[in-house]
């Protein structure tokens, strides 16, 4: 199998099903070696025989991506196994929906630890090793793939933990590519819209998002958004880095995201009682945001 990933090697995480095993298959095709990271061990060798089986090169890792010390284990089995590492795709996440007001602690810090501490973890200690051989000399060509969530952009009605968490992922992104440039390692991210184990399990969504029966463009198909991914994982992507893309379907966009306004300035301190006409100026001169999902 060869293709623009010809060579470079990935580890995906959460890839035992959706997004991830698409990730993977689409990567392998393009000659990547990915190693499957997924706390499902079945799910993830299932993936890892079918990329065999079509003739890529896979390897399944289980390790914990919200443990710091277990998930140096999947850079070290990248490397041992393939001989490198070149692209982390932190794809791995979980729902806890409730509406604020009912929402446990548990539903937060589970939400925060599987999407925000496991973008964190294993990227870290990938950009260690990345840091290190851009000391030692060597060219480095390395990605951070993130993935955040319309919910993280925009607010999503019953998943604040998920939304915050998300809205993390795209922050996070802005700041690890303007930080590691400097190693030659490009960190992008993207927000997907496809048909995963989450959003199937809504019925509401499985049945908007369902494969049609008909033959015609499956637009929600998850490897339309992983095309992506491989590109954004190749050597043509290079120059490329702190962009956050939303894709769907056959569309690709980016994602404007938020900006300081031309504001009112008045060149002293303001009263309080001032402020009433101050805000009535900013807010007739405002572009409105987009709609809170599921408002």
């Amino acid at each position: 199998m060869s293709g623009i990933l010809d060579g470079r090697v990935a580890i995906i995480t959460g890839a035992g099903g959706g997004l991830g095993a698409a990730h993977a298959r689409v990567m392998a095709a393009e000659g990547c070696a990915v190693v499957v990271n997924d706390i499902n061990t079945e799910a993830a060798q299932a993936v890892v025989d079918e990329v065999i089986a079509a003739g890529g090169k896979a390897a399944v890792n289980s390790s914990d991506i919200t443990n710091y010390d277990d998930s140096l284990n999947a850079v070290k089995q990248a490397i041992a196994e393939f001989g490198g590492l070149d692209i982390v795709v932190n794809n791995a996440g979980v729902n806890r929906d409730r509406m604020f007001a009912s929402m446990t602690e548990a539903e937060w810090d589970t939400i925060m630890s599987v999407h925000l501490k496991g973008h964190f973890c294993i990227s870290s200690h990938a950009v260690h090793y990345w840091r290190g051989q851009a000391k030692e000399g060597h060219t480095v060509d390395a990605r951070i793939i993130n993935t955040t969530s319309g919910a993280g952009l925009q607010g999503s009605i019953g998943q604040s933990n998920y939304a915050a968490a998300k809205a993390g992922i795209a922050a996070l992104t802005l700041n690890q590519a303007a930080e590691l440039g400097r190693y030659g390692i490009t960190v992008n991210a993207l927000a997907p819209s496809a048909r995963t184990g989450m959003t199937t399990a809504v019925e509401v969504m499985a049945e908007r998002m369902k494969k049609p029966d008909d033959g015609s463009f499956d637009h929600f198909a998850p490897e339309n958004v992983s095309t992506l991914v491989a590109w954004l994982a190749s050597a043509e992507s290079a120059e490329v880095t702190g962009r956050i893309f939303e894709s769907e379907g056959g569309r690709i966009c980016i994602c404007d995201g938020w900006r300081t306004t031309e504001g009112v300035d008045k060149d002293s301190q303001w009263a309080p009682a001032e402020i009433g006409e101050a805000m009535k100026t900013l807010l007739a001169k405002e572009v409105p945001a987009q709609s809170v999902w599921g408002s």
